[in-house]
């Protein structure tokens, strides 16, 4: 990580074009260089290494699969998400549940559109659209660790809500622990006509999961597009109508 500064600047990136991956169960659009989409001049904003938009089909998901040395968190839009582990945690993400896992020294976990088989209930028909965003901890070879928190409330409230955080400013206030000192994550619940103030930072990454909204000195944001901020935080965000947004707040970025 490294703390130099470049000149200010909003790069927006649309919707349409981001990498895709489309298969029979999963239909995922990445912001950054993922798997197999590769491109060097697109590998992270700030801190973020990747910001997934991901709709998976019932009954379908993410077979078990590894992880190391990352800190990686969860937020559901619509729908619900089984998340199992090697560490022994299993539960359902739902909208309104903020999740965070930290690989650490490594960890195997599962991410499946199938809540039927651990509530004993008939299987749905609903897919479930989520976003998975991961960022570098602090420090490599950590203990893998996991946690959720419901913050629904906190959202019906108003404003920007801390999701996940690792700075101090944010202690007692964010609903889940990530570590890294030099971001957090906050997510918002707007009506039209409702606003918000960017965090002053750095590095900002205003992401625009459902609905649109319209960025002051920018203009509109639809759903899926996002805005890479350096240097010129702020900014008011307004919503054109009901949306929903996700906004990283960066003090420091990738060398």
């Amino acid at each position: 990580m490294t703390a130099t500064m470049p000149a200010p600047a909003v790069d927006v990136r649309r919707a349409d074009d981001r990498f895709k991956t489309r298969l029979s169960w999963l239909d995922s659009k990445h912001s950054f260089s993922f798997s197999r989409h590769y491109d060097p001049a697109n590998t992270h904003h700030g801190l973020l290494l990747v910001n997934n938009d991901d709709v998976v089909h019932p009954g379908t998901g993410f077979e078990t699969h590894p992880h190391q040395d990352m800190e990686i968190v969860t937020w559901v839009l619509r729908g619900s998400l089984v998340h199992q582990d090697s560490t022994g945690h299993s539960g359902v993400i739902y909208p309104g549940l903020a999740q965070r896992m930290s690989a650490g020294t490594g960890i195997l976990h599962s991410e499946k559109n199938d809540s039927w088989r651990l509530e004993n209930t008939a299987p749905h028909r609903d897919p479930v659209h989520f976003v998975q965003m991961w960022v570098l901890p602090d420090e490599e070879g950590i203990d893998p660790g996991y946690e959720q928190l419901e913050i629904g409330d906190e959202l019906l409230r108003g404003g920007l809500v801390p999701v996940a955080s690792g700075m101090d400013r944010y202690d007692g206030a964010s609903a889940i622990r990530i570590r890294n000192r030099y971001a957090t994550l906050h997510a918002a619940r707007l009506g039209p006509g409702d606003s918000v103030n960017l965090p002053e930072a750095p590095f900002l990454h205003l992401y625009v999961p459902s609905g649109a909204v319209t960025l002051e000195g920018t203009g509109e944001l639809g759903e899926g597009d996002a805005a890479r901020i350096t240097m010129a935080g702020g900014q008011r965000v307004t919503a054109a109508e009901p949306a929903e947004i996700l906004v990283w707040e960066m003090h420091a970025t990738l060398a």
